[in-house]
């Protein structure tokens, strides 16, 4: 017995470094692709830079092919697994806890570092010169409408629009629906098929993240172009300085401090949910980054499939520690630009409405800067100055969605190690990516 246990580990350790060389042999082929990707934007050859945004666009659209359905079969199968048992209660309050908790940390950041560096008011002729660039149509927008956007009245129409919000609503509905439907063959004929059609997905994710450095090569070039250009002005500096520093100390500093305080080792998460961060910089959706981030959730970190399918899909619309710092220091950026008085009371008033506007937002790109136009609208900002910031928001689309990327798979982590030993084992769970 003790030879056959003895057989099993060295088996099990031998399988296990298998695929950490598998796992490490595909990191070093992704960052030689950024660098290579870098390296070659940064020529500015015109022809090489449109092929570049061919490329990108081109990943960027499957990436958005397979990420609606995936969020929708993703919380289908696992609320229909879990919906009727206590499980489900569990997984839920962890994720949202640590969702609050952490985007209320990256606010609170973006408020500290706002009042730190005081950004100065821009000049008139530019804010009025930056008018221009807001789309009108989405100036007029009301908070209101916003919400009301996301609940669904079409069934077909939100899949088709891709938005993320009202998918994850008809998704729980149906999870909830198959959870607590009376056992019977249609029921179960049913679940086949989903099922079926949630591992025909995931081979084709599979066969994605294979042809990925190739997407890696043109996105790291489309971004090393635009920062070669000239995207960032000066006028702005202090302005980009607090969006971007307040990302950054989130995601080295905060997210890291969160995971030790449960246990955890902040650079085996990273280096595990690398791949997931890496789409997540280029694709600047986090919705389009699910596929990845499940995957690497599932292969690398070894996160149960319970906990990973529904903390993940869900954690993708709700979960937007970048978007709610965005949202708060672009909100006071531009009141102070108007003459708003910003007492503390009213900033920490605007720090708990960019958590709840943030929570509110879909996972898709320029989700961020579409709803803080919104709300600037609705209290009579200077809407000019949205139009300044519209050429350098995409570089910080793309560190805002890395760092959801990895506060998701953050709280993923600790709701998996927080949950270990206290979920039953499902026998209807599918294989995971492999």
């Amino acid at each position: 017995m003790a030879e056959n246990r003895k057989v099993n580990v060295e088996e099990a350790a031998e399988k296990a470094m298998k695929e950490h060389k598998g796992n490490g042999k595909q990191f070093v082929i992704w960052i030689a692709a950024l660098i290579v990707g870098a390296v070659l934007g940064w020529q500015q050859i015109p022809a090489l830079d449109a092929l570049f945004n061919f490329v990108a666009s081109v990943f960027t659209r499957l990436f958005q092919f397979i990420a609606v359905p995936t969020i929708a079969l993703a919380v289908i199968t696992t609320l229909s697994m879990l919906g009727a048992k206590r499980e489900t209660g569990r997984i839920f309050a962890h994720a949202v806890t640590y969702t609050m908790l952490t985007t209320i940390a990256a606010a609170a950041v973006g408020l500290g570092l706002y009042l730190w560096i005081a950004p100065g008011n821009l000049p008139a002729d530019a804010v009025g010169a930056g008018a221009a660039n807001v789309p009108q149509n989405l100036g007029k927008l009301s908070y209101y409408d916003h919400f009301l956007s996301v609940i669904p009245n079409n069934l077909l129409q939100p899949f088709i629009a891709g938005n993320v919000l009202s998918v994850l609503i008809i998704a729980a509905m149906v999870g909830l629906g198959l959870a607590f439907m009376p056992k019977s063959e249609n029921r179960d004929a049913l679940l086949k098929v989903i099922m079926g059609a949630q591992e025909l997905l995931f081979t084709l994710i599979r066969a994605l993240l294979y042809a990925l450095p190739v997407g890696i090569v043109a996105f790291a070039g489309q971004l090393a172009a635009q920062i070669s250009a000239g995207v960032i002005v000066g006028t702005l500096g202090k302005y980009v300085a607090v969006v971007m520093g307040g990302n950054f100390i989130q995601a080295f500093i905060v997210l890291p401090i969160f995971l030790l305080l449960r246990g955890l080792n902040p650079l085996k998460v990273f280096k595990a949910m690398s791949p997931a961060l890496a789409v997540a910089l280029f694709t600047k959706s986090s919705a389009a980054t699910l596929p990845v981030t499940l995957a690497s959730a599932e292969n690398n970190l070894k996160a149960k499939k319970a906990v990973s399918r529904f903390v993940l899909p869900i954690c993708t619309t709700i979960n937007m520690n970048g978007c709610a710092a965005f949202i708060l220091v672009t909100s006071l950026f531009l009141m102070q630009n108007a003459g708003f008085e910003l007492s503390m009371g009213t900033m920490i008033t605007w720090l708990f409405i960019a958590v709840f506007a943030a929570i509110g937002n879909a996972g898709v790109p320029m989700g961020c800067y579409f709803l803080t136009l919104s709300l600037m609208s609705s209290v009579g900002a200077p809407l000019g100055i949205m139009g300044i910031i519209l050429p350098i928001y995409t570089i910080i689309d793309m560190i805002e969605t890395a760092e959801n990327v990895w506060s998701d798979s953050c709280v993923c982590a600790m709701t998996d190690h927080d949950l270990e030993g206290k979920l039953e084992d499902s026998g209807e769970e599918i294989e995971a990516v492999g």
